[in-house]
Order: structure tokens, then sequence, then C-alpha cells
């Protein structure tokens, strides 16, 4: 091997390590973490595992440790939604929206609780009010996302659900189609 290349290939290891082992210094020991952030960090990676009782647990540890962390909070709302305890999971996005009523992430997600229940209409004003809030929630997960999910279809968004529920809606009430499991089933919670 060429001594030039060598000597460049040695060099960036040793800049590459030194700052991955300084970050890691400093990530672990000088910087403050707020209490209940280990539990809400597993519970994030639980929930994205599929694994929807464990991740509520880790929520609720992160809750007990923090009863403040708006996070965790949004994620306890989320595993409930997903283990279909509707009225759980409505009591606790409310409480998030009371907490932080500006961050339109939760109506995007009680939209979709409502929509779950067969409340469409407050399933539509949620979407709304999300998307005003935050137009980025309308484009859905990126690429990337969908990579580490091993989703290769991008799922319904808010705004495609809510367009079509507009549409639904201003239909004669016997000819409303509000539910299409399919696609209702592929319809991810947000997670902020």
């Amino acid at each position: 091997m060429d001594e030039r290349v060598y000597s460049l290939l040695k060099w960036t290891a040793v800049i590459l390590t030194t700052a991955w082992v300084g970050w890691s210094a400093y990530d672990s020991f000088l910087t403050d973490v707020q209490p209940g952030t280990p539990a809400y960090l597993a519970a994030n990676n639980l929930f994205e595992d599929g694994a929807y009782q464990r991740a509520l647990d880790s929520y609720q540890q992160a809750l007990h440790e923090d009863p403040e962390h708006i996070h965790a909070l949004r994620g306890k709302a989320r595993s409930l939604l997903k283990l279909k305890r509707y009225q759980e999971s409505l009591h606790i996005f409310n409480e998030a929206i009371s907490k932080e009523p500006d961050f339109a992430g939760t109506y995007a997600n009680r939209g979709i609780l409502y929509d779950w229940m067969g409340q469409h209409q407050a399933a539509l004003l949620d979407y709304e009010r999300a998307l005003q809030g935050d137009d980025t929630l309308g484009e859905g997960p990126n690429w990337f996302s969908r990579f580490f999910r091993l989703q290769a279809e991008k799922p319904p968004t808010i705004v495609e659900r809510a367009r079509y529920l507009r549409e639904q809606l201003a239909k004669p009430k016997s000819e409303q189609q509000l539910r299409r499991p399919d696609d209702d089933e592929k319809q991810r919670p947000y997670k902020i």
C-alpha cells in the first residue's frame, strides 16, 4: 500500500475514534439528562419494535421519574392507542394538549385516535388543526425512517385521510364510506 494512503487512513481512523470517544464522554458525563429520559428513550425503541405494552410500562416509568415529561406523556398516549385502549388514550392526549396546546403532532395523533374510534368529524378537525400548526406533518415518514422500520410502502398521511374524510362527509349519510380497514390499519401515530 502506498505510504501516503496508509498515513491518510491511519489519521482518519485516529481522528474519528478520538471524536467518538470525546462525544461519548461529553454525552455521558457532562450533559444534564432530564429525569425519565433513559426510560423514555427505551420506550421509544420498544414502541418502534411493536412491543406496545412494554413501551407503555417504560413511558410510565419515565413519568414516574418526571411527571412533567411531555414526550413520555405523548408516548404513553400513542402506546394506549396501539393497544386499542381508546378512552385512556384520549384522556392522555387531552392532557398533553392542555400542557402544550400549540404542539401540532398531538392533534395529528388524537385525530388518528378519533378516526379509529369512528368519530370522523372530530378526526377531521384535529387533522386540519395539526396541518395548520405544522404542514410538514402531512408529508408522512421520509424514506430513511421507512427504511429503518422495514416499511417499503409509504403509509397514508393525515393529508390524504383528511381529504378522504372531507369528501365522504360531504356525501349523504347513506353513501358515506368512512372506514377503509386496509388503509386505516396502515396509518401510524406520529412520534415527534
